[in-house]
Parts: C-alpha cells; structure tokens; sequence
C-alpha cells in the first residue's frame, strides 16, 4: 500500500484512540470511586490536554497528509476512511457532551466544557475533506521511465 494509505489508516485508528480516551475520562468523571478520592486530587484539565497532544493532534496531521497526498486524483478508500474518522469523533465527542451534566460541579472547569463542542467543530472539515476524496475521482498518469 501506499503512503496516503497508511497515514489513513494511522489516523482513523488515532481518532477512535482519542474518543476512547475521552469517553473513558468522562465516564470516570461521572462516578469517582470513594477509594480514589481519599487523599489522591484528579486535575482533569492536564489529563485532556495529554489526550489531545496524544490522539487528535496526530490523528488530524496524518489526515491531512493523507489528503494532501491524494487530492490531485482523489481515492474511495481514502477518502471513506477520513470520513470514518470524522464521523468517529463526531459520535465520540457527542456523547462526551451529554455527560457534562452528570459531572460533578469540581470538575466542571472551562476545558472539560470547551473541549467536546470544540472537537465536534473540527469533525466536520474532517468530514467534509472526506467527501472531497471520495468526489474527486480521476485516473492516475502513468509514470514515464527514461
């Protein structure tokens, strides 16, 4: 396979990463176990921006390489699997929202709330560039040898 192809790969299994990694704090947000409150402070702010600079930061990059390398002649296969990976987080980040009101006021701080409607936002040129790949259907010239 080829280059586009597997930074495809790489980013649709990055965005599914990251939304397990949000979906998983979340939920630990909602219901703390009593044993980890005594004595241990749990600062979700850190742990979000570690999961950003860890999923979505690559994930976005290898998508975007993936297109830039492909948008000459487009490609299904990669353009179907942007768009999963679009549809991916758009999915993963609205469930991460409607958890916002189970959480506990403590937690509640500005990234906690700013950080699912803000990676909703970027699932959609995510998908929109996904759609693109799959439109842009040409054939590819044959590389002359000398």
């Amino acid at each position: 396979m080829s280059l586009e192809k597997w930074s495809a790969i790489a980013s649709v299994g990055l965005f599914a990463m990251f939304v397990g990694e949000m979906t998983s704090i979340y939920n630990f947000m909602t219901d703390i176990p009593t044993n980890f409150a005594i004595g241990v402070e749990f600062e979700p702010n850190s742990k979000i921006l570690q999961f950003i600079s860890i999923g979505i930061a690559p994930a976005s990059i290898l998508a975007a390489l993936s297109f830039i390398l492909s948008k000459r002649y487009g490609s299904k296969q990669i353009g179907s699997m942007i768009l999963g990976g679009g549809i991916i987080l758009l999915i993963g980040m609205t469930y991460c929202y409607t958890l916002l009101d189970n959480l506990a006021v403590s937690y509640l701080t500005d990234v906690v709330k700013i950080a699912p409607p803000l990676f909703m936002a970027i699932s959609i040129p995510v998908m929109t560039v996904g759609i693109f790949l799959i439109k842009t259907n040409k054939k590819r010239p044959k590389k002359e040898y000398f």
